[in-house]
């Protein structure tokens, strides 16, 4: 089985999506031929058990970039042309050229299409894209992949199309260490784009309304963002009281990261909104529990005693704050057990592999 896919970039600086290729190619490409169309990148991950091709990122008419990727595709000949992402004209036009080309395609929104995200900058640069391409490109499509039950909820209230099927992400767990030891290192993560839909401002007012609770704990802001949005969080915590309790450290990768995850003593991702958040299984995986939002689809935490999902906002976020403040050592390495039992169980590579394989197979045997 052939399978081909367009991903606007892998770069290290792409995010989730980029995060997301790298980690099911090496089990996918076990499972199938693997190929990836993309664009250049100044500092790509490696994408293993693959093929990359390039194309220009340009899609206008008058660029050549319809013609190599229609060549590329055609030289293939996939059993399933599989796109990701929303709101870039090739994510939707390369949709439109393979089905038009005959092939059967596969769409994955990855939480793009999610209220929150549609709603942001609805009329200046949404409501133009739904109308040229984007709600075009989904309909088109002979399936809908969701990363979450959540997420095929809100696309079924879409009404784009209603052929959707749920495959999480994953995380390379046999390549995951577990952290050696739960004692206090008095430090708390966030890890990840820094945006407002990420709740950085409930972070920043929470551990203001209880400081003196947090005497000594230093709170380690990871991820790039923009450099005046994060002023305006560093000016959020001089005025909460806690600008010596923040530091924010810009993006971290590789060993470096996983560093971060198994130093810490919690970690805290306190979105609006999100598809999955690999950072939440990254964490778990390293045996950090979590505290995060109904926003995203890691409800489970709650029943697998291994963190807590909350409702939206500063009041909440001070709940759970308190609860996690009032943990022994060993009910924090129970918790960090269970995440890490929790992600083995469910989100290892090998086993979302398998998924996507089945997920192709009854794509390419539809009539």
């Amino acid at each position: 089985m052939k399978i081909l896919h367009y991903i606007p970039s892998i770069d290290e600086s792409s995010g989730g999506v980029g995060a997301y290729m790298q980690l099911i190619a090496r089990d996918l490409g076990n499972l199938c031929e693997l190929h990836v169309i993309t664009h250049k990148g100044n500092n790509e991950r490696v994408l293993e058990n693959c093929v990359v091709h390039y194309i220009p990122y340009k899609w206008k008419p008058w660029d050549n970039c319809k013609i190599i990727f229609l060549e590329i595709l055609n030289e293939i000949s996939p059993d399933v042309f599989h796109t990701n992402c929303c709101w870039m004209p090739l994510s939707a036009l390369t949709a439109m050229w393979a089905k038009k080309a005959g092939f059967k395609v596969i769409y994955s929104p990855h939480g793009m299409l999610e209220p929150y995200a549609i709603k942001r900058h609805y009329w200046t640069k949404k409501f133009p894209a739904i109308l040229l391409f984007q709600k075009k490109g989904i309909s088109v499509s002979d399936l809908i992949h969701a990363t979450a039950e959540q997420e095929k909820e809100n696309l079924l209230r879409l009404g784009w199309n209603r052929k959707i099927s749920v495959v999480s992400n994953c995380v390379q767990i046999d390549e995951i260490q577990i952290k050696e030891s739960w004692k206090s290192t008095k430090k708390i993560l966030f890890l990840s784009r820094i945006h407002p839909k990420k709740g950085l401002n409930f972070l920043i007012e929470a551990v203001g309304e209880i400081r003196e609770r947090f005497k000594g704990y230093s709170f380690i802001i990871a991820g790039e963002g923009d450099k005046g949005y994060v002023k305006e969080l560093q000016n959020m915590a001089l005025r909460n009281g806690v600008s010596e309790m923040f530091e924010f450290i810009g993006p971290v990768y590789g060993t470096d990261k996983w560093a971060l995850y198994r130093h810490a003593d919690l970690f805290v991702l306190p979105s609006w909104s999100e598809n999955f958040g690999i950072v939440v299984a990254e964490a778990l995986a390293c045996g950090t529990p979590v505290i995060t939002t109904v926003g995203t689809p890691w409800l489970e935490l709650n029943s697998s005693h291994c963190g807590w999902c909350i409702n939206i906002g500063t009041r909440a976020l001070v709940k759970a704050f308190l609860q996690f403040l009032d943990c022994s050592e060993y009910e924090l390495k129970q918790m960090g057990i269970n995440g890490r039992e929790l992600v083995c169980q469910k989100y290892s590579s090998k086993t979302i592999a398998g998924q996507f394989a089945d997920m192709y197979k009854g794509v390419s045997s539809r009539h």
